[in-house]
């Protein structure tokens, strides 16, 4: 007996001791004030809060990018971090127009200078402005200069193989935490930026092209939600146009887009409820959330319904009645399938489908053609404005389909991805998803008047 419980105070010990030695440590990454601008920023200006790519060949393609990092406790590492973050950009925002675009990590990333996530983050900034540069030239506007800010967390906490996997539901709560945290300041500072160019705009009788996007990966998605949850659902409520009049939903900033999102679908139920309540939206309605995920995502798909039943098993649920006003008959709803299932992976809650149907990887990945992007923006957004159920919307690659139970030009996009779009929950740079995501971004970032929105396709579609 004594050896039995000497065997096991071993391997708790051993276990712990192992932890420990594969902690990644709470830290902030970005220590360098300044700007630092460069054309190999990942080797120049690893430190550095601010940063601008300035591309040596094509000067279409620059972009500025700022780093805000939080702890582990949700609160900002250094407020004087953020405050040089905004401040750039309202410097930027007062000689011009914006595309400002946040990318929010999930699990096992961090703001590391050679994290992966950031690698590619940079990529998108560099192919979205050289389409902004693109639709500037076919249309005689300026081009809109691209901001990215990149919101860093520890996303992972132990390094070693095997061990990390564990650290699912631990870096879950994590997520949550920071989303009800400093995070929101940050995306609420950023939307102030926003609504200042608007009133600019407004009072020199001018169009207000500013846009702003959030973007939110794996338990960066649960992060952004977390965050935003209740703004969405008073921008239901609050719509666009005078007082008690029914007109567009306004969401969060211009789009909130979710891949592979890591919470539970009962965290989405009113807001899919307000949305599936309302038959008809005006064709000047654009896109305000969309939720990506992966048919072939395990993790969210296999492994999160697991931990979540044993989080959940003293909880009392109950079968929820809601009228779906486009079939004209009730659903029932189940709390306790909803309360363990990963949003993406529910599918009374789902809108859309998102099907590959061309190579398009190994073309993109050779060049990257902006006049077949313009093109393709020009289709899809037409497409938009005459949505309604069943109807299909082609993309580059892909072919977005809305189900028959959810009502044309809803703007809260719950989107299952073809697993060959979407391999698994980390795989989400395909060509085909990266073009789907700045298209998403470009009809969202169109102005609320229809008849702004044709003139500007017409001259879009002039070569």
């Amino acid at each position: 007996m004594n050896n039995c419980f000497y065997y096991v105070r071993f391997t708790l010990l051993f276990a712990m001791v192992m932890s420990l030695s594969g902690c990644i440590s709470d830290q902030r990454y970005r220590t360098e004030s300044g700007v630092c601008v460069s054309s190999h920023p990942l080797e120049e200006c690893s430190r550095h809060t601010l940063q601008v790519f300035q591309a040596p060949e094509a000067s279409g393609e620059s972009y500025h990018l700022g780093f805000v990092e939080f702890d582990d406790q949700g609160q900002l590492w250094d407020r004087q971090q953020l405050r040089e973050v905004i401040d750039e950009v309202n410097n930027l925002a007062s000689n011009e127009d914006l595309l400002m675009v946040v990318f929010v990590h999930g699990w096992k990333h961090s703001a590391r200078p050679a994290d992966s996530n950031i690698t590619s983050f940079r990529e998108s900034l560099r192919r979205l402005s050289a389409l902004e540069s693109a639709v500037g030239a076919r249309t005689g506007t300026p081009a809109r200069k691209v901001v990215g800010i990149y919101l860093g967390w520890r996303g992972g906490s132990v390094s070693l193989p095997g061990l990390k996997e564990l650290t699912f539901w631990e870096r879950k709560n994590t997520a949550h935490k920071v989303g009800r945290g400093g995070a929101t300041e940050l995306l609420s500072r950023l939307e102030l930026v926003q609504k200042t160019k608007r009133a600019q705009a407004l009072a020199d009788d001018k169009p207000n092209r500013t846009r702003f996007v959030v973007v939110g990966h794996s338990f960066g998605g649960a992060l952004v939600f977390s965050a935003m949850s209740e703004i969405l659902e008073n921008g239901f409520v609050q719509t666009h146009g005078p007082d008690a009049v029914v007109s567009d939903t306004v969401g969060f900033a211009d789009l909130v887009v979710l891949i592979n999102p890591a919470f539970e679908a009962s965290r989405y139920s009113t807001l899919s409820d307000m949305a599936n309540e309302r038959r008809r939206y005006f064709p000047s309605q654009l896109p305000v959330l969309a939720v990506m995920t992966s048919e072939d995502d395990d993790a969210t798909g296999m492994a999160f319904p697991l931990g979540r039943w044993f989080s959940t098993l003293f909880e009392i649920e109950r079968d929820a009645r809601r009228f779906n006003p486009v079939t004209g008959e009730y659903e029932i709803i189940d709390q306790g399938s909803s309360n363990v299932t990963a949003l993406g992976h529910f599918d009374p809650y789902l809108t859309h489908y998102l099907r590959a149907n061309d190579a398009l990887e190994d073309r993109e990945q050779a060049s990257f053609n902006t006049s077949e992007a313009v093109q393709t923006f020009v289709e899809a957004s037409r497409g938009w404005e005459t949505d309604k159920s069943g109807s299909r919307i082609p993309f580059e690659g892909a072919v977005l389909e809305r189900t028959e139970t959810s009502a044309g030009r809803n703007p809260y996009l719950n989107i299952r991805v073809d697993g060959e779009l979407i391999r698994d929950h980390n795989d989400i740079y395909d060509p085909r998803i990266a073009s789907f995501i700045r298209q998403l971004i470009l009809i969202s970032s169109q102005s609320l008047d229809s008849d702004s929105r044709k003139n500007f396709r017409t001259n879009m579609a002039t070569p």
